[in-house]
Order: structure tokens, then C-alpha cells, then sequence
């Protein structure tokens, strides 16, 4: 039986694989129960992850509330675990090892990844991922069962003396770096960060570690406390603030060169679009729902900003954020400070519900199954 225990977070692999576990399940439209299931029986080529939390994901909350998913599933992939159980085949990993894992991983050789476009690839498209039931993630569960082209391609090993909240944090890392990595930001731009959640908080730090000038706009004093410690000292507040006169009155006038839209929904495209100067780039980060959405066209054409999204992670950049997590834990970039909440796995429910309703105090919501 192999034990570890990081951040006074204790997790095992049994000797025996038990055959019945709990999760929460998605049963429907804001609908998720933490129910008894089987626990997922691995193949050859495959992994058996014993979880030892995973973080609550914007993501998961949409299709939770909308429906855009069928039901049962279960959701959760933002996962760090022991590894419990090696399918035969498997090289290069034992029980015992402490990893985290990506639930998608590109083909690495369709038009789509030649082109960099990973997210759009068929292949990472499919979940690798699941606690039961149609493949969907899992870490809202006691074990998670990962798939070859996952095992092969998606599973990282945690170093030593990097707690597993910490790892779990790579893969939404990912997701911000590429979008920063993109925008090739350079020292003389103003940056705006709309939103102060977790995810918003990403974007304004990794933005500032290019030397760019970055503001950040939030309703909530609290969050932006939270944001100080990571070096961001040039806040906005949107409860009192007009937000695109504060980013022109801190870039001469112009507007911010880059806004970035961190919060879901549509109703703050206006305001990012207001914000940016022209010429200047907006990136919707947090829009992955299906709708429509209405914009001045003149400021594309006469203005000359640019409309561009960012969606999910690069497996080209997987090795930079790895070290940027990995490091950063010893360093200025603890990601535990940005956790509010840790609930048990019985507790799922109510910590799908605070996830779902953030306030001033409620930033990244942790499941410890």
C-alpha cells in the first residue's frame, strides 16, 4: 500500500482495488448527486488514478446548468492523484507515482495540429478520461480510469515536494498560457484583465511576467487583494469605475492595447471592446457558450481592434507550464493562494453550488474525494 501525504492532504493506493466507489453524478440539468458506482476497470495500455483532488472548472459548471451534455456523467478534469493500478503495457510508471493528467491530448499530425491549433484536432476533441459513464473527466470521484493516448501523451509526473493542489493547477494553466503565449505581448503594452476570479487572476499574472503594464477589473475589493500577491498593483473597480475610461486614463488616452475577457457570458463585450485602444486585440477567453453576441462592426473595420478567442490548452507548451507550476510553487507563483474552498467528495453538491454562485469571497473551489 503506497501512501503519500502533501499539504496534510493523505492519499493511498489500496493493495485491493475496490470494487465500488462514491462520485458525483450529473443526472441532468442542474441535477448532481453523489451516488455509489463501480469503479472503472482498466485495460492494457491504461492507468487507474486514485484522486486526490481536482479543481471545480467554469466548464463543468456550464454544462451542469445547461444541459449541453447527456446524462449520467461525471465530470472534473482538473486532476492530481496516485497512480492506484498499471494496465499491462504500460512503461515508465508505477503505483505509488504522484502524477496529474490532462483529459485531452491532440493526435500531433492532423492539419489542425500542424497548424497549432490543438483544440480544434478530432482526436483531442475526445475525452481520455472517466470515472464511468460516457468519458467526461472524472476527478469528481474517488478513482479516475485514463486511457492510452492520455497515458502515452497526457500524464505528468508531480515532483517531489510539490503538493498535488498545486499540480492540479497545470492544466488551467495551460489553458491562460496559451493564450498570453499568442498574443506575443511586449513590454511597452497595457494589458487589461476583465475579472478577478482564478482564471482572470492567471491571465493578469502571466501577462505581467512579459513586462507588459497590467491593469485588472473586478467587482470585488477581495479579489483584488488576492491579485497583490502575485504583483498586480493597478486595479480597477467595477462596482464604482467606468472600466474602459480607467484603461484610456492609464494608457494616454489610447485604451488598454490588449483587453482580455475572463468572465463568461456576453454582457462585458461591449466594455472590452470600449476598453481596447485602437488597433488593439480583445480576446474572449470564458465565452464557450453558443449564442449571439452584438458589436459595432466599425470598430473592426474603422478602428482597426481585432476580435480573437482562445480556447483550452496547447500540448506544445505543456513542458513550459509544467515548470512554471512546478517551479513556482518554491517561488512567486503558489497557486494555493488562490483556493477559497476545499470540500469532500460527500460535500460535492454544495461545492458545485458555491462554485456556481461566486461571491466576494469564493475564488477557486477544491473537491478532496
Amino acid at each position: 500500500m503506497a501512501t503519500v501525504t502533501t499539504n496534510n492532504l493523505q492519499v493511498t493506493a489500496p493493495d485491493t482495488i475496490p470494487t465500488i466507489m462514491r462520485a458525483a453524478v450529473y443526472r441532468g440539468i442542474n441535477d448532481v448527486r453523489v451516488e455509489t458506482v463501480p469503479v472503472p476497470r482498466i485495460s492494457a495500455g491504461e492507468v487507474l488514478i486514485r484522486v486526490a483532488c481536482c479543481g471545480v472548472c467554469g466548464t463543468d459548471l456550464k454544462k451542469i446548468h445547461t444541459g449541453s451534455h447527456s446524462a449520467p456523467r461525471i465530470f472534473g478534469h482538473e486532476t492530481a492523484g496516485l497512480i492506484a493500478a498499471i494496465g499491462e503495457g504500460v512503461t515508465g510508471w508505477a503505483v505509488g507515482d504522484r502524477v496529474m493528467v490532462y483529459h485531452h491530448a491532440p493526435c500531433g499530425h492532423c492539419y489542425y495540429c500542424r497548424k497549432k491549433t490543438f483544440a480544434q484536432c478530432s482526436e483531442y476533441k475526445r475525452v481520455g478520461c472517466t470515472a464511468g459513464f460516457e468519458p467526461s473527466g472524472g476527478g469528481f470521484a474517488e478513482y479516475v480510469r485514463v486511457m492510452p493516448w492520455i497515458v502515452e501523451r497526457a500524464l505528468v509526473k508531480i515532483p517531489e515536494g510539490v503538493s498535488f493542489e498545486q499540480a492540479a493547477f497545470v492544466e488551467p494553466v495551460n489553458t491562460v498560457y496559451k493564450a498570453i503565449y499568442n498574443l506575443g505581448l511586449q513590454p511597452d503594452e497595457t494589458v487589461l484583465v476583465i475579472g478577478q476570479g482564478p482564471i482572470g487572476i492567471l491571465h493578469a499574472a502571466l501577462s505581467a511576467r512579459t513586462g507588459a503594464k497590467v491593469l485588472t477589473s473586478d467587482l470585488y475589493p477581495q479579489r483584488h487583494t488576492i491579485a497583490a500577491h502575485y504583483g498586480l498593483n493597478h486595479p480597477i473597480d467595477a462596482s464604482k469605475e467606468d472600466v474602459a475610461a480607467a484603461a484610456r486614463s492609464a494608457s494616454e488616452g489610447r485604451g488598454a492595447d490588449v483587453v482580455i475577457l475572463a468572465v463568461g457570458g456576453n454582457a462585458l463585450i461591449r466594455t472590452a471592446i470600449d476598453a481596447a485602444r485602437p488597433g488593439g486585440r480583445v480576446v474572449f477567453f470564458a465565452q464557450t457558450q453558443h449564442g449571439e453576441a452584438t458589436f459595432d462592426p466599425a470598430d473592426v473595420c474603422m478602428d482597426e481592434k481585432t476580435l480573437l478567442g482562445s480556447y483550452s490548452s496547447s500540448f506544445e507548451l505543456e513542458n513550459d507550464v509544467e515548470n512554471l507550476v512546478f517551479g513556482g510553487y518554491r517561488a512567486d507563483f503558489d497557486l494555493t493562494r488562490l483556493i477559497s474552498h476545499r470540500f469532500s467528495l460527500e460535500e460535492a453538491v454544495e461545492a458545485i453550488h458555491i462554485a456556481s454562485n461566486p461571491c466576494a469571497e469564493s475564488m477557486k473551489i477544491f473537491i478532496q474525494p
